[in-house]
């Protein structure tokens, strides 16, 4: 029998990763794990003040995804039930490099390491990345209110901080392949053919093939 597979899709915010996830569920049958964002309590007061508020909104996601991730592995990959998930919880590390203080991030980056320490490990990395202007009027689009405040700086910081990251931990997980998808040139919602291109390059990393770049 094969092993489960764990597709994690990641990218900024607003780039698409719970559409993305959801259509893969749908293809393949894996069961689909979605991250907690609008429960945050602290969301919204800290798009308006991040500094004020960071430390609070980062570690409520990181005790929430710890808690989803230990429930996922004892209820789907262990009994062998593939997974695909609308974020990696490595996310929590991105995040919070760029929001929190030295000596907060010190603290958080000391539980994050003893939370996630025998955390599940993903078998594929969906990268979606796109423009500022493009992932902006997809945030504006879906139409959150805590997003209403959202600075493009800061979608543009975090959109760079992933390609960084990325790239590094390519180099240091050289076992986990990363599939890269510009979402300047692919949309996957109102284009079939280009969610037809996606699945392709899927099945060509789940059958431990070589894809070919969009």
């Amino acid at each position: 029998m094969s092993l489960p597979q764990f597709i994690t899709v990641e990218g900024p915010i607003g780039v698409g990763k719970t559409s993305l996830a959801r259509l893969i569920n749908a293809r393949y049958g894996f069961h689909l794990l979605q991250e907690i964002v609008e429960e945050n309590p602290f969301l919204g007061r800290f798009y308006d003040n991040i500094d004020e508020w960071s430390f609070q909104t980062e570690m409520f996601f990181l005790c929430n995804r710890y808690k989803q991730l230990n429930d996922l592995s004892k209820q789907y990959l262990q009994r062998d039930q593939s997974v695909v998930s609308d974020y990696n919880i490595f996310k929590n590390t991105i995040f919070a490099r760029r929001t929190l203080s030295a000596g907060e991030l010190d603290k958080y980056l000391s539980i994050y390491d003893i939370l996630t320490a025998d955390m599940p490990q993903a078998s594929l990395i969906v990268h979606l990345t796109a423009s500022v202007e493009t992932i902006m009027g997809r945030i504006a689009k879906r139409n959150r209110s805590i997003e209403q405040n959202m600075d493009p700086n800061y979608i543009r910081n975090l959109r760079d901080d992933y390609e960084v990251f990325l790239e590094r931990y390519s180099v240091e997980h050289p076992d986990v392949p990363i599939l890269v998808l510009d979402g300047d040139k692919l949309d996957f919602v109102e284009r079939p053919e280009d969610l037809d291109f996606i699945f392709q390059q899927i099945d060509a990393i789940l059958k431990k093939e070589q894809p070919t770049h969009a």
